[in-house]
């Protein structure tokens, strides 16, 4: 018999788990552990409006991009591999759902289920860098990285002058530069998922104490959000042209 089941009647356990928990998890700056989590959200919150305004830029900037030449980006846009691309949306969004079942648990005190889920959404994670390998080898094939741009070839294919071929080129920059910071990531989502679900495993977590995997959840849906706004952005800016 453990001492706690000495001391303390199994109505009373769950107080004793929850104080002893809240005395382990607690950091001395903190007067309790609610006030430690809603400083790690907030935390978290002001990291990723940084990150908001990172990426919003990019964003404003390929907008702005395309209405000043809009002929040359839809055109490179079309040349873009839309339908991997929509799969790699589906993967993130069921990779978002898979990442809330965690959080869920998570409040429910159920570590199996924690690090079940969250194994889930690292391997949805991986599928989408190996889907994104694929493409990034497909784009290096058909001379869509900036650096082995064909312009003449572009230039007779899509019957465009050689300032057109140029703008085309610029935006393809556009497209690896931002396709390959969310790849980055998505890898240090996928890396925080892990670590989070080791320490899932070993009990570091409970109903009275799941912060880790809250803030991991935020990080992570911020991830998938960027991906549903980059998808139109990047890849369906010309397919009007062709349906």
């Amino acid at each position: 018999m453990s001492l706690k089941e000495a001391l303390f009647p199994p109505s009373e356990q769950r107080i004793f788990e929850h104080t002893f928990l809240e005395r382990e998890r607690l950091e001395e700056q903190y007067a309790t552990l609610e006030q430690q989590t809603e400083t790690a959200a907030f935390g978290m919150w002001v990291f990723l409006a940084t990150e908001v305004m990172f990426f919003g830029a990019l964003f404003v900037a390929v907008g702005a991009y395309w209405l000043q030449y809009m002929d040359a980006v839809e055109e490179a846009s079309v040349a873009l591999n839309w339908k991997i691309g929509a799969i790699n949306t589906v993967v993130l969004l069921v990779s978002s759902l898979m990442m809330a079942l965690a959080v869920h648990f998570a409040k429910l005190g159920d570590s199996r289920r924690i690090v079940f889920y969250l194994l889930l959404t690292a391997a949805l994670g991986v599928g989408f860098l190996i889907l994104k390998g694929t493409e990034y080898y497909s784009d290096f094939v058909e001379n869509l990285v900036p650096w082995r741009f064909d312009q003449k070839s572009w230039m007779s294919e899509h019957h465009m002058s050689a300032e057109q071929s140029a703008h085309a080129r610029v935006f393809l920059l556009f497209y690896w530069a931002m396709t390959g910071l969310h790849a980055l990531h998505v890898t240090i989502g996928i890396c925080a998922v892990l670590v989070i679900c080791v320490l899932a495993r070993r009990g570091h977590f409970s109903a009275a104490y799941y912060a880790p995997v809250d803030v991991t959840g935020l990080y992570w849906h911020f991830v998938d959000l960027v991906w549903i706004f980059l998808f139109p952005l990047l890849y369906l800016l010309g397919t009007h042209h062709h349906l």
